[in-house]
């Protein structure tokens, strides 16, 4: 029974997880573009999508998005099934606290890890072109990281920065999450939630996810575009562009982009969790677990 019930975490996950990517990606490149950009490229967020379509056509929006919508199904599943074990493990009676909540998401960010940081190498690498001549398709781009730089620094490359992102990122979320459907549960008593109510806290969540982690979404996204990998231990190259960060731009260049994040949560969360609840509930339904 607790096999099934995790076949259908992974599969709600992956239906959750395209959710997410058909519905954030175009505010998703706006961000990464805000935190890539040259100086000077780009006067703000509605610059950036105006020359985007302008020089590239809509579709540029969804820059990159063969990546995550390729990979969302192991990321997102991955994602799922770890918070459910994360939560058995964390405590085997019922329901959570917040803290133990907290921890738990933590659990499953730094699991989740393993398969995001390929997946947000591909896609930075996508949306960090500008519809020029050279631009390359991600096969290409692929086959070129793997060629010079080999799995762990071309593949892989970035990883230790997406664990430090996720760890926070999904402490938040789930935190929030779940103190959103509880407090809607409390008050309407409805078990199934309504829609409605999965979308709110699915949003309320997105939105902490990033207020827990942008700067080292920022720097995650630097370290992953640059010509060559980084050096030095984790501690050292995320120190290392953190300063060169603050040198090009102060403080405000660790929240670059902030704005289309927080904005792409919303709808983004919304409708993951939204599908993930209701298609988890269909299976359950069918399967009895």
């Amino acid at each position: 029974m607790g096999s099934l019930a995790t076949v259908n975490e992974l599969l709600a996950g992956s239906v959750g997880g395209a959710a997410q990517v058909l519905v954030g990606q175009p505010l998703d490149t706006v961000k990464t573009r805000a935190q890539i950009a040259p100086k000077g490229m780009f006067k703000g967020p509605m610059d950036i999508i105006m020359q985007t379509v302008r020089k590239e056509g809509f579709f540029a929006l969804y820059k990159g998005m063969a990546s995550p919508l390729l990979g969302i199904a192991g990321v997102n599943s991955l994602l799922f099934a770890s918070y459910a074990a994360a939560r058995r493990a964390v405590s085997p009676f019922g329901q959570l606290t917040l803290p133990q909540t907290a921890l738990a998401g933590s659990m499953a960010g730094a699991a989740n890890a393993i398969l995001a940081s390929p997946v947000e190498m591909f896609k930075v690498r996508m949306q960090g072109q500008y519809g020029e001549a050279g631009d390359k398709r991600l096969r290409a781009i692929a086959s070129e990281m793997w060629k010079d730089w080999g799995f762990r620094r071309g593949v892989m490359r970035g990883y230790w920065v997406t664990v430090a992102r996720e760890i926070p990122a999904y402490a938040g979320f789930y935190t929030a999450y779940e103190f959103s459907k509880r407090k809607f549960a409390a008050h309407y008593g409805e078990r199934p939630l309504p829609v409605w109510a999965l979308l709110a806290s699915g949003s309320t969540g997105g939105i902490a996810y990033w207020l827990a982690c942008y700067p080292l979404d920022v720097i995650k996204s630097r370290v992953q575009l640059r010509a060559v990998p980084p050096t030095g231990t984790p501690v050292q190259y995320i120190a290392a562009e953190t300063r060169a960060i603050l040198a090009e731009a102060g403080w405000k260049g660790l929240f670059k982009g902030l704005s289309p994040s927080l904005l792409r949560s919303i709808p983004a969360a919304a409708s993951t969790f939204a599908a993930f609840e209701l298609t988890r509930e269909w299976l359950a339904g069918v399967t009895g677990v």
